[in-house]
């Protein structure tokens, strides 16, 4: 993925979710991994996206507060597939198992920042991951989840026990048959990739629960957001995402988000005259987005939101507010309500 395209990737809701099935809290997840407690919160926020190596440290996190090698198949085979978002859930109403894993293929990276190799050679079908922006090796959990998605889409999809041919692993050799039980093969450690291997026959298991109709409605919203997930991002942007994940850690200048981003202070202000726009506005537009986003929800304090939001107090927060919005913080608060 080029450069210049987005860098962060958000985290869909049912991730959350799938933590409280093994016993995890976000909350206790979050700190372990020594990320904002805030990410979990609201439906659309920038607070929800990643960077993958920050992607890493949150299944890390998982690793380390629940140690049972089943961990990362039991996030999968414990979630309903109508809780999935669109990208995934499209999956399970394909033609076949061969549709179904390349539409998760296709659009599996508006959640996560991996892209999915889908190679057919023969008797054989390989699947393999491509980390984005990343030259770490993935956690352990993370890749038997990701597999382990692969393998529950075509047994709920076709409603038959597929297992796979193989399972390569490029970790060392694990004495838990955890693994070998869900995937119905031997796992072959050590190995050079991490790899699973299907036998093409199983393919072509139709799905019963196929939903052409339904697939013409999501499809096109589907392959927009993909479009608009890998195109170039503006350097204005990068730059309003960078000041969102500062916030809370003060009051951030433009020496803080060139560092961020990897540019200096100079490249970045050209970059910046050059979209019409400088760092003084995208600043004000940024903490504006997040102080309505924050309002939204009813359960953060207002003194809360002005902390996060780097404020020294709550009246420099009320302040600013009512010099962007005519109206005290409380009141917006419970006119948005009102609708």
């Amino acid at each position: 993925m080029s450069d210049a395209r987005q860098s962060r990737f958000n985290i869909p809701q049912v991730f959350w979710h799938a933590l409280t099935t093994i016993g995890l809290e976000p909350a206790a997840v979050l700190r372990q991994a020594r990320l904002p407690m805030t990410l979990h919160l609201g439906e659309r926020s920038d607070r929800r996206h990643v960077s993958t190596e920050e992607y890493f440290r949150l299944w890390e996190a998982v690793g380390v507060l629940n140690p049972d090698p089943a961990a990362g198949v039991l996030l999968v085979t414990q979630l309903d597939s109508s809780a999935l978002p669109p990208s995934s859930f499209a999956a399970f109403i394909a033609r076949d198992f061969r549709d179904g894993l390349h539409r998760l293929a296709r659009f599996k990276q508006l959640c996560t920042p991996e892209r999915v190799q889908v190679n057919e050679d023969g008797a054989t079908c390989t699947v393999t991951l491509d980390w984005l922006r990343s030259q770490q090796p993935p956690p352990r959990l993370l890749i038997d989840a990701a597999f382990a998605t692969f393998v529950e889409l075509g047994r709920r999809g076709s409603g038959v026990h597929i297992t796979a041919r193989c399972v390569e692993l490029a970790r060392p050799r694990s004495n838990s048959p955890a693994l070998a039980e869900f995937f119905g093969c031997a796992i072959r450690f050590g190995a050079t990739r991490n790899a699973l291997v299907f036998d093409t026959a199983d393919l072509k298991r139709p799905f019963p629960g196929h939903n052409p109709e339904l697939l013409d409605l999501l499809n096109p919203a589907l392959v927009a957001a993909l479009a608009e997930a890998t195109a170039p991002a503006t350097i204005s942007h990068q730059v309003k995402s960078t000041l969102k994940r500062l916030f809370a850690s003060g009051r951030p200048e433009m020496v803080d988000v060139a560092r961020e981003l990897g540019l200096s202070e100079r490249t970045l202000q050209r970059r910046m005259t050059e979209e019409g726009t400088g760092f003084r506005q995208l600043l004000l537009e940024s903490r504006q987005e997040v102080v309505r986003h924050l309002l939204a929800e009813p359960s953060i304090e207002i003194d809360e939101i002005a902390c996060l939001l780097g404020y020294e107090d709550t009246n420099s927060f009320y302040r600013a507010f009512r010099t962007w919005e005519g109206t005290t913080p409380t009141r917006w608060r419970a006119l948005q309500t009102r609708h």
